[in-house]
């Protein structure tokens, strides 16, 4: 499969959005390069621009941005709130899908030595790339700033990585590295004033502050959160003071817990949080783990939607406080899907019924199988979230949203299979298409052929599994949750085990024309043992519903 990795260079214009564009659009010239996302600054004067591909594409972009940025910015003339040192001031590579951490070390040394020779940039490695343990650190290389560099750049210790050690009076120097993926993160506070912004940031992050000890000895106090760092600023732009943040690991501290110490400390200050300002691009977990923090400190069911969820975070944190948030286009797992992956689950209700009835053999009886199987779940679902919040059960409150949030899971595994089924439908024609006029050819089509039946039969064998799975936490709903949607759960249990016998019937078809037949036998043995145990899941469900409703 291909590498992707993401590189997120920082540029020092934030406010000439044509000197902007022209960044992007050396950076877009290369083949093979999906730019996710461009987030400029006036107060800070920087924008961070995201984009992905693999080694040589990224590295390429990287280098005609960072060259054509040094075209365009004279770093004498620079001013921001934000801490620089160069016209790029860093470019990091971070691993995302299918690379390393090595592969990433070795685009920021391809793209330093290209940078230093062809550019004369003095270039600092940094991070897991750093030449040396005092240049892994990032506030290190860029201490003393653009303005502070001249002399710096004479001592020994500083000697860059690549390109000379003269001062480069217009396009400063640059911080080239590979590291973890990096959130970006401001926390927008009731004040105009950078000291009490400052407090706040030294509250939180990990290097804290420095104190007096009982002995009149300097000592460091550390902050509330590991792998943050921090500093105060007044964003004129917004007419308000920031903490602003790198979380440098978000399994130590997630972006929800930094939002919430900067709440309480800005509340033991005298100050209140107002919102939150994301830069760049999150992961879709952040938001989802986000919003299942702060519903639990509701509590409230965390078995709700990715959508209502992500919903939640954004509210909960103030994320659209300063601008809109937009989803589709601040997630990164978002940015890189591909719109055609998922283009029957798209569809409204209607589009999709019309889409069924058409002559196209697909979607078919497979297909709706899975969605029938989702509907079933998701009616336990509703239940379960329903018996949450019933009145006189708030003590159940967590017991029904870890089954709310099973039900959750089951139905966005259904949901996938909906159109994984088409999917494996589309590869049994492709590989019937394949060419056969000798006998290599056909030995490959058939074997082609083979792969894909195989395929075929296990897509509908998971909605079998997952639809009879389905069905014990139906008959728990139907047994215990709120007795008002009793009925609710009688009809997804009539949809899971429609479900089941649909895939069962998909199974049977496709095992027909596949030619290992001991894989057959058991599968169909399988599929067969499920089938009954649907059936008898379905008379107990409806028995209770029927006692139930009498």
């Amino acid at each position: 499969m291909q590498k992707i990795i993401e590189c997120v260079p920082n540029f020092s214009e934030g406010r000439d959005m044509n000197i902007i564009k022209q960044i992007t659009d050396a950076i877009e010239s290369v083949e093979g390069i999906k730019l996710l996302n461009t987030d400029p600054g006036k107060g800070t004067n920087r924008t961070v621009v995201t984009f992905v591909g693999d080694e040589k594409s990224v590295v390429e972009a990287a280098f005609r941005g960072i060259s054509k940025a040094a075209e365009l910015i004279d770093m004498s003339k620079h001013s921001g709130a934000h801490p620089r040192f160069g016209a790029t001031d860093v470019c990091p590579f971070i691993p995302i899908a299918n690379a390393t951490m090595d592969d990433c070390i070795a685009c920021a040394r391809e793209l330093g030595q290209r940078v230093g020779n062809q550019l004369n940039i003095p270039v600092y490695l940094y991070e897991f790339a750093a030449t040396a343990p005092h240049r892994k650190n990032l506030a290190n290389v860029r201490a003393g700033e653009y303005e502070g560099i001249a002399e710096k750049i004479k001592q020994p210790e500083w000697k860059p990585d690549f390109g000379k050690s003269e001062w480069n009076e217009r396009s400063g120097n640059i911080a080239i590295g590979a590291r973890n993926f990096l959130i970006a993160y401001n926390v927008n506070l009731n004040t105009t004033s950078t000291r009490r912004a400052n407090s706040v940031a030294f509250d939180v992050r990990e290097q804290g502050r420095k104190v007096k000890d009982p002995n009149g000895v300097d000592v460091i106090q550390p902050g509330k959160c590991k792998s943050v760092k921090g500093i105060g600023w007044y964003i004129p732009e917004y007419g308000v003071a920031q903490v602003s943040m790198n979380l440098t690991d978000i399994q130590a501290t997630p972006v929800h817990i930094a939002f919430d110490e900067c709440v309480n400390s800005a509340h033991q200050r005298g100050m209140r949080v107002t919102g939150s300002e994301l830069i760049g691009l999150i992961p879709l977990q952040s938001m989802l783990d986000a919003g299942k923090y702060f519903l639990e400190k509701q509590q409230r069911s965390i078995g709700v939607s990715e959508d209502e969820l992500i919903k939640i975070a954004v509210k909960s944190m103030g994320l659209d406080e300063l601008v809109p948030f937009e989803p589709r286009k601040r997630i990164i797992e978002y940015m890189l899907e591909d719109s055609n992956t998922s283009p029957l689950v798209a569809l409204n209700l209607k589009q999709f019924a019309n889409e069924t009835a058409s002559e196209s053999p697909a979607p078919g009886g497979g297909s709706i199988a899975a969605y029938v199987g989702t509907l079933g779940i998701s009616l336990a679902t509703m239940v379960a979230n329903l018996s949450s919040h019933k009145k006189g059960w708030d003590s159940r409150w967590k017991e029904f949203s870890d089954y709310a949030e099973q039900g959750q899971k089951l139905k966005d595994q259904l949901l996938h299979l909906v159109d994984e089924d088409t999917r494996a439908f589309n590869r049994i024609m492709d590989a019937f298409g394949l060419p056969k006029s000798n006998d290599t050819e056909k030995a490959e089509r058939q074997a082609a052929i083979q792969r894909a039946t195989k395929h075929a039969i296990e897509v509908p064998l998971r909605v079998m599994r997952l639809s009879l799975e389905s069905m014990s936490l139906i008959k728990t709903m139907a047994e215990i949750g709120n007795p008002n949607s009793v009925s609710d759960a009688g009809v997804g249990a009539l949809c899971a085990r429609a479900a089941v016998y649909g895939a069962f019937l998909n199974v049977k078809i496709n095992a027909s024309s596949y030619t290992d037949k001991a894989y057959v036998t058991s599968t169909l043995q399988q599929a067969n043992e499920w089938l009954t145990q649907a059936g008898i899941l379905e008379s107990e469900v409806l028995r209770i519903v029927e006692d139930k409703i009498k």
